[in-house]
């Protein structure tokens, strides 16, 4: 599976994904030609090569009318009139219709990358309404809603586009601390609306690093595309992007992306379990039909002495990634657990095809398992018990009878 990998080791900015990703290209001229063949309106992209600590990667510097907004001014804009008053052109498209506008009507680029675009809008949008208190429409988006921040979320959506990626993972995200200079003056970092953006993604600051690490920009890039939040998967590096910051820090202030190849999810399972001493054999059978019926992969029990000397039982589910949560609420709602634990394991299964077979009995379906050195069949149960019950013969004499081919 064609994996990217986003480490947040120092956060992450609009600017520095996009410059991370801008290294993944092997031509990055023509790249660059295609970010400014966007024509969003007044922006200007250029990119330039930077050394940090001895590591070379790359900044991706946006130019509004031939003018780079500063690191503060870049996604904290601080001029409180702006949440009022946007009828300069810089700012002139700062509401949710404005930047319709803009991107529906002037970049040019696929339906895909747009939709992106303004999802990744609507994130921000939903958040600054719940921080503001006011509704999504009437959002002034004095912090991201200037040209350049446009650049950065569209130049992140078309590459990503361009790059084709079939999952993208981060690690926990690194958010800083400290305070940060708003519209609204003087903020706690995580900023109020990142903070709102960043709710179920895992975060954390460092004692050693102050400052904000984490933008607006970046949060809802993360949110909108990324599928899970964790340590880096096993996988196949080929290719290694680094988009530094403007600011220094005791840390190196970079951004990595890795893109590689990654096993398919289709055998990383997830095993949820629980112990319960509470509930009679009906009960657990129903639990098992319960969860079987729900997606889960498979389920089943084992025998297990508890606290105090009882016996129990440990219930066990083992489903996918995306079923987890309807799992989890099939073992609350039907077993007596106020407590479940998870474990993802890699799962190596046969390649396994369904075909069917005549026999002096009729058709026969059997499943055929390969790979890994080995092959083996397998008639279907269903089949070989209908046949049980027309003619009295058992399943092995039944068995013996069709053979093994």
């Amino acid at each position: 599976m064609k994996t990217l990998y986003i480490s947040c080791d120092m956060g992450v900015a609009g600017d520095m994904l996009s410059a991370a990703l801008f290294e993944l290209f092997d031509d990055r001229e023509a790249l660059l030609r295609e970010l400014n063949g966007l024509q969003i309106p007044h922006i200007r992209y250029e990119a330039e090569t930077v050394n940090k600590c001895g590591v070379s990667g790359t900044q991706m510097h946006v130019y509004v009318d031939d003018t780079e907004e500063d690191e503060e001014m870049h996604e904290h804009h601080h001029h409180e009139e702006e949440h009022h008053h946007h009828d300069g052109h810089r700012h002139s498209h700062n509401g949710m219709h404005g930047i319709t506008h803009i991107v529906k009507d002037h970049i040019c680029a696929n339906d895909k990358v747009k939709n992106d675009v303004m999802n990744v809008y609507q994130i921000i949008a939903e958040a600054e309404s719940r921080v503001h208190g006011v509704e999504v429409s009437d959002i002034h988006f004095h912090e991201v809603g200037t040209a350049d921040a446009i650049a950065d979320i569209t130049a992140v959506c078309y590459m990503l586009e361009k790059l084709q990626v079939e999952e993208i993972i981060a690690s926990p995200i690194h958010v800083g601390q400290g305070t940060v200079k708003c519209a609204h003056g003087i903020l706690p970092v995580p900023a109020p609306a990142t903070a709102q953006i960043l709710k179920g993604v895992p975060i954390y600051s460092k004692e050693n690093i102050v400052g904000e690490l984490c933008t607006p920009t970046g949060a809802a890039l993360l949110k909108y595309f990324v599928k899970s939040f964790k340590a880096m998967p096993p996988m196949t590096v080929e290719k290694i992007g680094q988009g530094m910051g403007k600011k220094d820090f005791t840390q190196i202030n970079c951004l990595r992306v890795f893109l590689g190849t990654s096993p398919d999810l289709e055998d990383q399972v997830v095993e949820l379990s629980c112990n319960v001493d509470d509930m009679t054999g009906e009960e657990i059978g129903y639990a098992l039909n319960k969860l079987m019926e729900n997606g889960a992969l498979d389920a089943f029990t084992v025998p297990i002495g508890m606290k105090k000397g009882r016996p129990g039982i440990m219930i066990h589910a083992i489903c996918r990634e995306n079923n987890k949560l309807q799992i989890l609420q099939t073992l609350f709602k039907n077993t007596s657990t106020i407590g479940v634990r998870e474990t993802v394991k890699n799962r190596y299964v046969l390649d396994r095809v369904l075909e069917k077979k005549e026999t002096e009995f009729g058709e026969v379906r059997y499943k055929r398992s390969f790979g890994y050195g080995t092959e083996r069949i397998k008639y279907e149960y269903d089949d070989l018990s209908a046949i049980a019950a027309k003619t009295g013969l058992s399943l092995r004499e039944i068995l013996s009878k069709i053979g093994k081919e």
